[in-house]
């Protein structure tokens, strides 16, 4: 049920999709008559957020609590276990083309190979099936991530691959019950920083305590690229909202889960 209502109202929760929405109801409110001035304000003030979202680091502004929530910490001297969570590739492409295509969070993967090869004797787990209703067992994630680490001259028989999760909660429910972690064994979990504030919480409510590995920063990029700016702040806001809706339905232990220092 969670699964299913989050991908029905994932576009009412993207700013970008939100302002198109309502946009488009202020075109059509210009035509009517009646409703003319009230179209004329949607319209201008959707122009106005568009024009600020271009000239204004607003993506920055929404990621940054996200990304800095859990700063990057020296790396232990042993590590039982690594982990990378998907969403990084793209299977469909992948098909397509034939070689294993990434995403603007690659970093999941080129950090993961990285790790591999610091911890030679440490388990390694791949989780991501993808973000479908129902996960293809001949086209997902795992597919493309199977691809990758083996032309990155990683052992393929050093990994795990979990293929059944859907989404974040799935990735570490799925993954505790294959690896079976003891309570003394360190594991580590890459992700993109921004989603880590969740991700941990995710993990402690699993009572699992892990040490996460940030990557893939995006609340740094100061360009000035209308597109990417909006694309990433719809990433940003999203990840809000889902740290919203993850708690509020009891996933996650804390509304915006801190280091255990704090």
């Amino acid at each position: 049920m969670f699964f299913s209502l989050s991908k029905l109202l994932v576009h009412f929760t993207r700013p970008g999709d939100l302002l198109l929405i309502l946009l488009s109801i202020g075109v059509v409110l210009i035509h009517l008559r009646r409703f003319r001035r009230m179209g004329a304000f949607l319209v201008t003030g959707v122009a106005i957020m568009f024009l600020a979202i271009a000239a204004l680091p607003v993506a920055s502004w929404v990621a940054s609590p996200l990304e800095n929530r859990f700063p990057r910490t020296a790396l232990p001297r042993h590590a039982d276990g690594v982990i990378v969570l998907g969403g990084a590739v793209d299977p469909y492409a992948t098909s397509v083309r034939g070689i294993p295509t990434l995403n603007d969070r690659a970093e999941r993967m080129t950090e993961f190979v990285r790790l591999a090869k610091l911890y030679p004797h440490a388990r390694l787990v791949f989780s991501g099936g993808g973000g479908r209703m129902k996960v293809d067992p001949e086209n997902n994630e795992s597919t493309v991530a199977r691809l990758f680490f083996r032309q990155q001259g990683l052992d393929l028989s050093r990994i795990a691959f979990e293929q059944r999760s859907r989404n974040t909660d799935e990735n570490v429910v799925n993954t505790k019950a294959m690896v079976r972690p003891r309570k003394d064994d360190t594991w580590l979990v890459v992700a993109s920083a921004q989603d880590v504030p969740r991700v941990m919480g995710i993990f402690r409510k699993q009572d699992w305590q892990v040490i996460p590995v940030p990557v893939a920063y995006k609340s740094d990029d100061r360009g000035q690229n209308f597109g990417n700016n909006l694309h990433r702040l719809d990433n940003a806001a999203h990840e809000w909202l889902g740290l919203l809706a993850y708690w509020a339905t009891g996933k996650t232990d804390a509304l915006f889960p801190a280091p255990a220092t704090q």
